[in-house]
């Protein structure tokens, strides 16, 4: 829109300038010529007076060469015979002779171009007998010409500052046009993002205000949205309390036993999930300008975390003769990452382990802190997955039977919301390596952008 704007100023400017400048130029030409003729018919009226006295060459001579004309060798006398007497031509003649006849005959004024350049004037005078003599006075180009190369300069460079100045007011113009549009674009494009608290301002023209406005009140919907379906969430969450609490009393009353034991840990872990997902649901958190997901106040030790969860899972596994390998958990890792959110990643990548890999295999969980993020990796000895990319589709497994396929979509949310990723290849153990990659600051935000956004880009083309 800018250099439109710039463009079409430019276009009428330019018109203007050659639609007044061009004729102006013109009017100048002609006066200038105009000027020097009528100096011409000015020097040969002087010569008028001594015809009308005499023709004697002697004093016509005297009289020619006293004008400033006759001085510069510019002035020519054309005397007929009178009476007697043969023609008199007195001063350098330049036009011809057919030239100063047909001047007589009409007895008026003529110009004649010459051949060499210049031009001539002829001007009939009376003499005292009544014949008509002809004064001759030379006008060279320089003198028609003179002053009409300044002022076409003078024009051209009138016409110069205005094109400039027309730009110049055209290209504010356009940027105080274009500013709001831009604005308006790079919020639209944050909202796209997950930037819930991208709003623009209301300002510029008539039209960009009115889509602003409406830009606003489209954001404030969402995000009413959003916290509407947080809280039904959680309404559908706390409905649960209910028959979770006749199932734990049912358990309580199984006796003792292993499968008395593990019905009450999974009726446990079900009601630790259940207030797990209210608390997250209901929690209200400012939206963060630089990142949709939790910022620095909502972190966690991934260390702490990670062996927490590895505890709990461990007696699982001992059960299943899986043997079980951790590393890089002796130190504190702080991430972006609330704690029940990393959490529940962590319990679907090992649920998948032992959902999907034999009893008897061995797993790892390796912790590596790369400095501007951290890297946790889940990897087995399994069969692996056969299409990664199906797999973290959300609602697609890649194929595998009783699998829903959220658990990885938990995963990759939780990733995507510090603007890491997940990635899923072959393990050194020789199946499924799952690399999970969270940024620690901006810098790392802005080098997995490309990666999140190509990524949000292809699921958008898939659905």
């Amino acid at each position: 829109m800018r250099w439109a704007l710039v463009k079409v100023c430019l276009a009428v400017t330019a018109m203007v300038v050659v639609a007044f400048a061009v004729p102006l130029g013109l009017v100048v030409q002609e006066m200038a010529s105009d000027r020097a003729f009528s100096n011409a018919e000015r020097q040969a009226a002087t010569i008028g007076p001594t015809l009308s006295i005499t023709t004697d060459p002697g004093q016509l001579s005297k009289a020619v060469e006293s004008t400033q004309m006759g001085a510069a060798r510019r002035m020519a006398v054309h005397v007929p015979p009178v009476g007697a007497g043969a023609a008199v031509e007195i001063g350098t003649t330049r036009a011809g002779a057919h030239a100063v006849e047909e001047t007589r005959r009409l007895g008026r004024a003529m110009t004649v171009r010459l051949a060499g350049g210049g031009s001539a004037l002829l001007q009939p005078t009376a003499l005292g007998s009544g014949d008509i003599a002809v004064v001759e006075v030379f006008v060279p180009e320089s003198e028609v010409s003179n002053g009409v190369a300044t002022a076409w300069v003078v024009l051209a460079g009138v016409g110069l500052a205005l094109i400039v100045g027309s730009v110049a007011v055209a290209d504010r113009l356009g940027a105080r046009l274009v500013r709001p549009a831009e604005r308006l674009a790079d919020a639209a494009h944050q909202l796209g993002e997950g930037r819930l608290g991208a709003r623009v301002p209301e300002d510029g023209p008539k039209e960009l205000r009115s889509a602003a406005v409406a830009f606003n009140s489209m954001a404030d919907q969402v995000v009413e949205l959003l916290a509407n379906e947080r809280e039904l969430a959680a309404d559908l969450s706390h409905r649960l309390r209910t028959p979770l609490t006749v199932l734990r009393l049912n358990a309580a009353s199984l006796g003792d036993g292993p499968a008395a034991e593990q019905t009450r840990a999974a009726v446990e872990q079900l009601e630790r999930e259940v207030d797990t997902i209210i608390r997250t649901a209901r929690e209200q958190r400012a939206p963060a300008s630089g990142a949709a997901g939790g910022g620095g106040g909502a972190g966690c030790d991934a260390s702490e975390v990670i062996r927490d969860r590895m505890a709990f899972w461990s007696a699982l596994a001992e059960d299943e003769g899986r043997e079980v390998r951790l590393a890089g958990v002796d130190r504190t890792v702080r991430l972006p990452v609330a704690r029940p959110e990393l959490a529940a990643a962590l319990d679907a990548l090992l649920g998948n382990v032992f959902r999907h890999t034999p009893e008897g295999t061995p797993f790892a969980v390796d912790v590596h802190d790369a400095g501007d993020a951290v890297i946790v990796l889940v990897s087995d000895a399994g069969p692996g997955i056969a299409d990664p990319d199906a797999a973290l589709r959300r609602g697609n497994d890649g194929g595998r039977d009783g699998s829903t396929g959220l658990g990885l979509d938990i995963v990759r949310r939780v990733a995507e919301s510090t603007g890491g990723d997940v990635r899923i290849g072959r393990s050194m153990l020789g199946g499924t390596e799952v690399r999970v990659w969270i940024a620690l600051d901006d810098r790392a935000r802005g080098g997995a952008g490309g990666v999140r956004t190509r990524r949000v880009s292809r699921r958008k083309r898939r659905g």
